[in-house]
């Protein structure tokens, strides 16, 4: 079997100083040019000037390119023009069947597919739909029972969708896996496999994505016939705009740092990645806390709590968006001035996806990893991905602006501060009973520290002690007013003797000879309550 990469044809790319092509000079339909015209566009990018002639002619293609040059617009558009020809305004379910299949690999990319093809559509008779997890999967079942040309989907909803009857891809004509090694990275390799064996054998099949790795070659060599490798860079580049920093710091200065690189260089909205959803939760809180608006995004968020934190972060409502890699994929935020990578991500793919948030659409951008230097899992992480983007990473000091202690070394600097303070005031004396033996003399006392230390396992003789105070002459105790209090311990005269409670007692009523020991007898009631001679 052959190496798709290696095999497939080659776009054919156009002269380096050639003035970037129009999307008018392309063969499109004047509904999608005014379309386009309506986002804003007028030039394509080199990706969608070296895909979009492709997929128009009907070949399968392998798509290289960094995020955020437009890979969106590469496929939906000359998918779009290709299906014309099927566009009607019957309001027939039957005459509008699946015939374009998106898969995406998380749900804010899928919505985000989504609304950039509704609005490259949006002047055409062609129906959109999008299905994803997390939500009511009722309003969903109703669009696609209307019927819909383009699906965009993820592959879990998907199938869910498949198996409840809810829609039919038998005449499925184009399929897009975008993002697929992100789709491989989360498993989603076996679905994959079994959505594909619902699609006719005949269709045109464009596979995106910003890595090439081993195993997406070998899916694309399974499910592409004969594609075209388009890519306008070296596969798992890094964008050019972007600016990369590697800094070493300490894991407990991490927060300081971020928030002082916001204030050196006016950063006015960030993406701070992390690893897990449960730091992403404490971190959000952390600079929420330092007076930051934040946000927190991870896979244990809702679906409808994902999309309203990123709209806020959209409309600047929010400065720090804190997420884990669910938001590193295909996400489009415009003017994003930087990303935090808090932690060096576990795949050396996903710092390319990271970065790829800033500097899109060939603006300038910042992005920041903090490295732990006494971590070795982080030099390892390094090291991989200095190998994916071959370039030579070298992590520099960062040099804070304060002093302040680090959190979690809090002890030691509260410690030092009260052994260099003085402190004028005495301490109280704390009052001791009579027959209360006398404190151990100074010459015992290192004794008990030592056993307390190996107690404890600390070494407190290591610590800053506080400089002696005279403590002056001590209070005698406080005498109290109860004479019961005063008086001297007096032994009980006889061990059978009564309490005194227990003498004011009356006696316990001696059942009557014969009766049953189970019937209680009748208590002496006062007169006054009826229990006086009856006459």
């Amino acid at each position: 079997m052959t190496d798709p990469a290696t095999s497939a044809a080659p776009a054919p790319a156009p002269a380096a100083d050639a003035p970037p092509q129009r999307f008018d000079t392309l063969p499109l339909d004047p509904k999608l040019l005014r379309a386009v015209a309506d986002s804003g566009y007028t030039s394509m990018t080199p990706i969608q000037a070296k895909a979009i002639p492709v997929v128009l002619a009907g070949h399968d293609v392998m798509g290289a390119a960094q995020t955020g040059t437009g890979k969106t617009a590469a496929f939906s558009i000359p998918l779009l023009q290709r299906m014309m020809k099927h566009e009607n305004v019957s309001m027939s379910p039957a005459r509008h069947p699946v015939r374009a299949l998106v898969l995406a690999p998380t749900r804010e990319l899928a919505d985000q597919v989504a609304n950039n093809v509704k609005a490259y559509a949006k002047h055409t008779g062609l129906r959109a739909a999008v299905v994803f997890g997390g939500v009511d999967m009722k309003p969903q079942t109703a669009e696609l029972k209307k019927g819909v040309e383009i699906l965009i989907a993820t592959p879990g909803r998907l199938l869910d969708h498949i198996e409840a009857k809810n829609c039919v891809l038998n005449q499925v004509e184009y399929v897009v896996l975008d993002e697929a090694d992100r789709m491989l990275d989360i498993g989603f390799l076996p679905d994959l496999q079994r959505i594909l064996s619902y699609l006719p054998k005949t269709r045109q099949t464009l596979l995106f994505s910003a890595t090439f790795s081993p195993e997406i070659k070998k899916l694309a060599s399974s499910y592409l016939n004969e594609p075209v490798l388009v890519e306008v860079a070296r596969p798992n580049a890094t964008a050019s705009t972007v600016e990369q920093r590697f800094f070493r710091v300490d894991e407990d200065d991490k927060r300081r740092v971020v928030r002082q690189i916001l204030r050196e260089r006016s950063i006015s909205q960030a993406i701070v990645f992390v690893n897990s959803k449960l730091g992403c939760a404490r971190l959000a809180r952390s600079f929420e806390r330092d007076g930051l608006r934040t946000q927190a995004l991870h896979g244990d968020k809702s679906q409808d709590e994902r999309l309203k934190a990123l709209a806020a972060f959209k409309a600047g409502e929010v400065d720090l968006l804190v997420a884990t890699d669910v938001a590193a994929r295909g996400l489009d935020i415009a003017d994003l001035p930087a990303v935090f990578n808090f932690d060096v991500p576990f795949n050396a793919e996903d710092y390319v996806h990271r970065i790829g948030r800033t500097g899109r659409a060939g603006a300038s951008g910042l992005a920041v990893t903090l490295v732990d230097g006494d971590d070795a899992r982080d030099a390892r992480l390094v090291a991989e991905i200095e190998k994916l983007i071959k370039k030579t990473i070298e992590p520099e000091a960062y040099a804070l602006e304060d002093s302040r202690p680090r959190r979690g070394s809090w002890r030691d600097g509260e410690r030092t501060e009260r052994a260099d303070r003085p402190d004028d005031r005495p301490p109280v004396a704390t009052p001791r009973p009579e027959g209360v033996a006398a404190e151990a003399s100074d010459d015992e006392r290192p004794m008990r520290r030592e056993e307390r230390a190996r107690w404890r396992g600390d070494d407190e003789d290591r610590r800053p002690r506080r400089a002696a105070v005279d403590e002056g002459p001590r209070r005698a105790p406080a005498v109290s007013s109860d004479p019961f209090f005063s008086q001297p311990y007096e032994p009980v005269a006889s061990p059978d003797a009564r309490a005194a409670w227990e003498q004011k007692m009356p006696a316990a009523p001696v059942p009557r000879p014969g009766a049953s020991p189970n019937i209680r007898s009748k208590r002496k009631v006062a007169s006054l309550l009826g229990g006086g001679p009856k006459g």
